[in-house]
């Protein structure tokens, strides 16, 4: 088949790209190396009867018009405010930190915002340019809630205490001074009616593009030519072969996603419960059944232990792991037609419409300088002619 645009990864990132170039009549060709497309959005129905996500909850949040204007092509939605819960000291408390949060673990009768911020100004410890994770959390909420809620929980996810992270990784997370106990604050917050697989379906159904599932780039690279652009979504040191990790390797997180059936009705009060502490290996229960209201005689629950190995899912933000990433990024500059875009290929945390949102955006930059280079040309033509 003839191809134009090759696109490694069928996520996010390479499903946004692929169906952009599509509708301007290019043909697309996908490769993505696992059974199925929607990358770490991939769900389905299980024994139970029940909506789940393969990789992990995925909640959809943003702010941005053009991107919600984007997905609601592709699915409908539903409103959902996402809430977490946490288990400390035996307690099921809101995450983020709120005046409930507080009181519950303290014994406190706070009630006001104006008396939030007191106590929140009283315990912080004042830094004003956190240089590490620690640093970042002690001066949100200082050293009783980082005990509790931040030190062990971080370690257990990436292996690695917050002084050994940057202060952005745990500096974005939010803390209030109301009773909100809403997760995120986004004016758009909703879940696909039938799930992210079916929206990728449509997403991907343009008879332009063409997907080749259980196909890893790097066996059928050779066979492949043509194409005038390609864009790679996976770990950008894998592209390069390693070239800059033979001592240091970027260091990426994994998941081991442990499902269970219980039989009963629901297992746990929320769809999300984390467990901060050391009492347990895991760093939370999902119980995808609250999610959409789904009904069910039994249950499902997925327990989530991160780990060294596996499929890479989060980049290690830190001054080392920076360092090895931008010696890759400056290898990627010199390619030509070649770009790197997502979480793994540009070493960096996306949330979803942040990744729906770098996508375009990048479409826009490629395709939308030839756009205005063509109309300039036929402007010129034009006053020629006259």
């Amino acid at each position: 088949m003839k191809v134009d645009i090759l696109i490694i990864g069928a996520g996010i990132s390479g499903a946004v790209l692929a169906e952009r170039y599509a509708t301007r009549g290019k043909k697309v060709l996908i490769l993505e190396k696992r059974p199925h497309i929607a990358g770490n959005c991939f769900d389905y129905i299980d024994e139970n009867g029940i909506l789940v996500s393969k990789y992990g909850a995925h909640l959809f949040h943003t702010n941005e018009e053009g991107v919600w204007n984007y997905v609601n092509r592709f699915s409908e939605w539903y409103a959902w405010e996402h809430k977490v819960l946490a288990k400390v000291d035996e307690k099921l408390v809101p995450i983020p930190v709120n005046i409930t949060t507080v009181n519950m673990l303290f014994d406190l009768k706070i009630s006001s915002e104006e008396q939030m911020k007191d106590w929140l100004e009283k315990n912080r410890v004042h830094t004003d340019n956190p240089k590490n994770g620690k640093e970042a959390v002690l001066a949100r909420v200082g050293p009783e809630l980082y005990e509790k809620m931040f030190r062990h929980y971080t370690k257990k996810q990436w292996d690695k205490f917050p002084e050994e992270l940057d202060a952005s990784v745990l500096d974005r997370i939010p803390v209030r001074t109301n009773y909100d106990n809403r997760y995120f604050s986004d004016k758009y917050q909703a879940l696909p009616k039938n799930g992210y697989t079916k929206l990728f379906e449509k997403l991907l159904s343009h008879p332009n593009i063409h997907v080749e599932l259980n196909t890893d780039y790097f066996d059928v690279k050779d066979k492949i030519t043509g194409y005038s652009k390609l864009f790679y979504t996976g770990p950008i040191d894998r592209f390069f072969e390693f070239k800059h990790s033979l001592e240091d390797k970027l260091e990426y997180r994994s998941i081991n996603f442990v499902s269970e059936t219980v039989n009963q009705e629901y297992y746990q009060e929320n769809s999300v419960v984390n467990y901060p502490g050391t009492e347990v290996d895991f760093t939370r229960i999902i119980e995808y059944k609250h999610f959409g209201n789904q009904q069910s005689k039994k249950t499902t629950i997925v327990k989530e232990y991160t780990v060294d190995s596996g499929e890479p899912y989060y980049p290690v933000p830190n001054k080392k792991n920076r360092e090895i990433y931008e010696r890759y990024r400056r290898d990627s500059e010199g390619l030509k037609n070649i770009y790197f875009v997502g979480r793994l290929a540009n070493y960096k945390y996306f949330n979803m419409d942040q990744a729906f949102k770098n996508a375009l955006d990048l479409f826009k930059s490629l395709e939308g300088r030839k756009k205005r280079k063509r109309i300039f040309r036929n402007e010129k033509q034009a006053v020629q002619r006259f």
